[in-house]
């Protein structure tokens, strides 16, 4: 049921894929399977990083925090989406709506700077190797953790606030299937302007630095990795960066094929909800197959951590 008086307003209706009832029951088995996945993959990767002692430097410690983002930003979204796939209340109070905004919205800009620092991390291993261990210290590396976290949250409350000190009074039907910024503020009967240019200046002065680091620190590698004389260099030089590049074209390819694609009269909002799931979803899934499929160290540890597990349940 709508609800048009503000002060009546104390929850939301997630529209999710109700509008389409004949492909609920399938999509909630094919996104609990990718559910596990994400839970199961990234999990591993962290069990790794802590118990295999020569996985702990400055660029698994990263590999760590990008592991736990993938973990916890599905999990804003995910369980919700299945409970509507299966039931018929799709209801989120207002309180729980502005929580799963905020969450959702800190851990994404957490994971934009992460892949920033991460893409900074690869710059000073591969074009200043000798000043690696000077430059990318324990302490250094803990300090940009804290800003990339830091930033993420204050971000991301600032962006809540401004959303949530709105008047909604047009409709409580958000459509889509989690609590977002665009589909929340065509529910308000107040002035948006604030909250919009919050997004386009804030969100892209950020967002726009963050991605500017990482590809102006592949330029540099890349440029570096060029003057390597052998060929072997080469490919041990990119193959301390080539998991990372590609985790990086994975979110930013997503990103862009979901927000930034021209839209066209064929796009149904169904389809856009479905696409922004698989934003959502899949990419958290495959980071760490990527990493345990083009990083040796990786698939190294993990081969011990499931040994030791295997000869454990043996014993």
């Amino acid at each position: 049921m709508d609800v048009y008086n503000f002060s009546t307003v104390t929850q939301f209706i997630l529209i999710g894929l109700s509008d389409i009832p004949e492909v609920r029951y399938p999509l909630f088995m094919i996104f609990v399977v990718i559910y596990q996945i994400t839970l199961l993959g990234n999990g591993a990767i962290l069990l790794a990083i802590v118990t295999e002692r020569k996985l702990q430097t400055p660029m698994y410690y990263l590999l760590a925090n990008l592991s736990l983002l993938d973990i916890f930003c599905p999990s804003a979204t995910v369980p919700k989406m299945l409970k509507n796939l299966l039931t018929e209340d799709h209801s989120i109070s207002f309180v729980g709506c502005a929580l799963q905004l905020y969450f959702l919205l800190a851990l994404a800009g957490t994971e934009v700077f992460l892949l920033a620092v991460m893409a900074y991390d690869r710059y000073v291993a591969i074009c200043f190797p000798l000043r690696y261990s000077l430059i990318m210290t324990k302490v250094r590396c803990v300090q940009l953790l804290f800003g990339t976290w830091a930033a993420g949250f204050l971000n991301s409350f600032m962006h809540t606030m401004t959303t949530f000190s709105l008047s909604f009074c047009k409709s409580n039907r958000v459509n889509q299937y989690y609590c977002d910024i665009p589909p929340l503020l065509t529910l308000s009967c107040s002035s948006t302007y604030l909250a919009e240019m919050l997004v386009l200046v804030v969100g892209g002065i950020l967002g726009i630095s963050a991605f500017l680091i990482t590809l102006i620190s592949y330029i540099y590698i890349v440029s570096t990795i060029l003057k390597i004389q052998s060929v072997e260099g080469k490919h041990k030089a990119f193959s301390t960066c080539a998991s990372h590049l590609l985790v990086v074209f994975l979110f930013y390819g997503t990103a862009i094929f979901t927000y930034i694609r021209p839209s066209s009269r064929q796009h149904s909002p169904a389809r856009d909800r479905l696409t922004s799931m698989l934003y959502g979803i899949i990419t958290p899934m495959l980071n760490p197959i990527i990493y345990s499929l083009r990083n040796t160290e990786v698939k190294g540890a993990l081969r011990i951590v499931f040994h030791r597990r295997i000869c454990s349940q043996k014993a």
